[in-house]
């Protein structure tokens, strides 16, 4: 019987009981802080006895402080970690053999999948990746499949012209490229990656997926490789996917926050979950052959939207994979991957939504058996989420019912909830704040992001832009809930995702629930109690101007403006790194063809 004192994870990389109070360590000081909150806010509602008001705003609460305190612990400890030199040693030890210069000896498939996008933009992005991992002399030991689901016909027959169009200036490379386009939607991309398996995944080791605006360089995916060829028992590693360059004011915004959260929350969050970490389904090593056996994902009893195919396969599929005795792993550094995210508000929430009903669904996995106690905890996590999410909107308007409840105002401890109110401010902002202080804190390293200047301004103006992005997604995020309650489903498809102007009438008509909720929030609070309306408009305001906001981040004029002044650059566009030179080579060739093509059929029907 192995002796849990010396007992190694499936990799022998790191000691179980190592492990084991790392988060211990983690939950009873998230624990404890959790508790705290909960006895000062005890201790204001308390102060001139409880209402039922009262009591909702303390179970509402309850419900959704803890992604807050976790995050908290996570930003913290990440931030410690990431001003040390051994970081990495003490997070992913793994990663020291994907720095070498070992051969490459696994078969490597590289997935895109796709559903509805632009081909033109879907497959210059493929080509890019296979000619980065070409010029790296290991082009042989990989192959590139598009696997579309796509639906709409003239977007198929757009798949196929560019594939051909692929193959036709790959020459002989091209036995090495593989198109699939189904004719169901079967599963959705978990389907689709299912179908994969079962056609090709016994000729390759690993596989890549891809979404459609994924990139990767190929340094990073052989570095990948290497890791995965080193330790047989890796089963999923995960990459720390970073935003691309945007013209988009909303996407420049979001993604230079997320980059400065993801960073110390990431590497927090590794040093504990260790070899249960996350699958985000995208821009990972995955290995194929547990994959197949272990990783298929169950359908869920009762009718969508919780029942039936498993939208967020991803978590899942890592439950799995760490049951069958494989180690899901994420390399918590900023290293050459990529992803593009959403231009609008709009095409934001709809991503939301859809994240949304999938990680809702986990509510009926919870009874996995075999599954490893972190693993259990991860996909309960995953629903607090958005369990939260409707938690704090009803606390919001809550507080502006409050002085309704028939409690004399005057015995209310206004300074300790304002007190409280900011902590907690400060808490939901923690990990991009940790980004901002290592960042500040690291010499040099604020000119990779424009300068001292630029980089201080992006910080406020982020942060500003969260606040209000805050307000206009959780409200739709909660009535999507409770629409879930009554069968309400989202839809799987495209996703536009280059930057793009909206109308007023568009963002209105997928934003009015947020004005006329904010809209009788300010009237309410305003006339019973200013002073709450004033301290409550960094988490109200956004309700208000949720529809102007939404035309003003989308604004391509105020896109261009930023970027020309460099607000909010991340460090891919003060020095742009070869893959993202060569992608917008590719491009720039794609519409220089396109244009001539047209100018010819016009002088052709002329």
């Amino acid at each position: 019987m192995t002796d849990p004192a010396t007992e190694l994870t499936p990799t022998g990389l790191q000691s179980v009981s190592e492990l084991a109070g790392r988060r211990r360590i983690a939950f009873l000081s998230s624990g404890a802080v959790y508790a705290g909150l909960l006895l000062w806010l005890a201790q204001i509602l308390g102060a001139g006895g409880w209402s039922v008001i009262d009591a909702l705003i303390f179970l509402c609460f309850a419900i959704a402080a803890p992604w807050s305190v976790l995050g908290v612990w996570n930003a913290l400890l990440g931030l410690y970690l990431l001003r040390r030199s051994d970081a990495m040693m003490r997070v992913a030890p793994f990663a020291q053999a994907g720095d070498g210069q070992a051969p490459i000896t696994a078969s490597t498939a590289i997935l895109m999948t796709i559903r509805n996008e632009d081909p033109a933009r879907a497959f210059a992005r493929l080509e890019t990746v296979k000619a980065s991992i070409d010029a790296t002399g290991a082009g042989a030991s990989f192959c590139y499949y598009v696997l579309s689901d796509t639906s709409e016909a003239d977007v198929g027959a757009q798949e196929e012209a560019a594939f051909a169009a692929w193959g036709a200036r790959e020459g002989d490379d091209a036995t090495r490229l593989f198109y699939r386009r189904r004719t169901s939607n079967e599963g959705f991309k978990a389907g689709n990656l299912r179908d994969f398996c079962n056609r090709w995944g016994a000729n390759h080791e690993f596989m890549i997926p891809l979404d459609a605006d994924s990139l990767m360089s190929g340094e990073t995916i052989l570095r990948m490789v290497r890791i995965g060829q080193a330790y047989p028992k890796l089963g999923i590693l995960q990459s720390l996917v970073v935003g691309a360059p945007s013209t988009s004011a909303f996407a420049r915004l979001f993604q230079f926050g997320m980059r400065q959260g993801m960073r110390p929350y990431t590497m927090g969050s590794a040093w504990w979950a260790g070899d249960c970490g996350p699958f985000w389904g995208h821009n990972a090593l995955v290995r194929i052959a547990p994959f197949i056996h272990a990783c298929d994902l169950p359908e869920l009893p009762g009718r969508p939207p919780l029942g039936g195919p498993i939208l967020s396969h991803d978590q899942v599929e890592a439950v799995l994979m760490r049951r069958a005795g494989f180690e899901v792993r994420v390399l918590p550094e900023e290293c050459g991957s990529y992803e593009d995210n959403p231009p609008t508000l709009l095409e934001f929430t709809r991503r939301d939504l859809r994240w949304c009903q999938g990680n809702m669904q986990y509510l009926k996995l919870l009874g996995l058996k075999g599954i490893k106690p972190m693993s259990r905890f991860q996909l309960i996590w995953a629903i607090m989420m958005f369990m939260g999410v409707p938690a704090w909107t009803a606390i919001i308007l809550l507080g502006a019912l409050k002085p309704f409840d028939g409690e004399d105002m005057a015995q209310f401890p206004a300074g300790s909830a304002i007190g409280l109110y900011m902590v907690f401010l400060l808490m939901y902002l923690a990990p991009k704040l940790a980004g901002f202080i290592d960042i500040a804190m690291t010499p040099g390293e604020m000119r990779r992001y424009g300068g001292v200047l630029r980089f201080s301004l992006g910080c406020l103006a982020e942060l500003s832009f969260s606040l209000l992005l805050g307000a206009a997604t959780t409200l739709r995020t909660s009535l999507f809930m409770i629409g879930l309650l009554f069968g309400r489903s989202v839809i799987w498809n495209g996703q536009a995702r280059d930057a793009h102007a909206l109308s007023y009438a568009t963002a209105f008509a997928g934003l009015w629930p947020q004005t006329l909720f904010g809209a009788a929030l300010f009237i309410v609070t305003g006339l019973n109690a200013p002073n709450l309306l004033l301290w409550s408009l960094p988490l109200t305001l956004g309700y208000v101007i949720a529809t102007p906001f939404a035309v003003f981040t989308a604004s391509p004029a105020l896109g261009e403006l930023i970027s020309r002044w460099r607000l909010c650059a991340l460090p891919e566009e003060i020095a742009p790194p070869a893959i993202l030179i060569a992608l917008d080579e590719t491009l720039a060739q794609r519409a220089k063809s396109d244009a001539q093509d047209h100018a010819s059929t016009a002088r052709t029907f002329a």
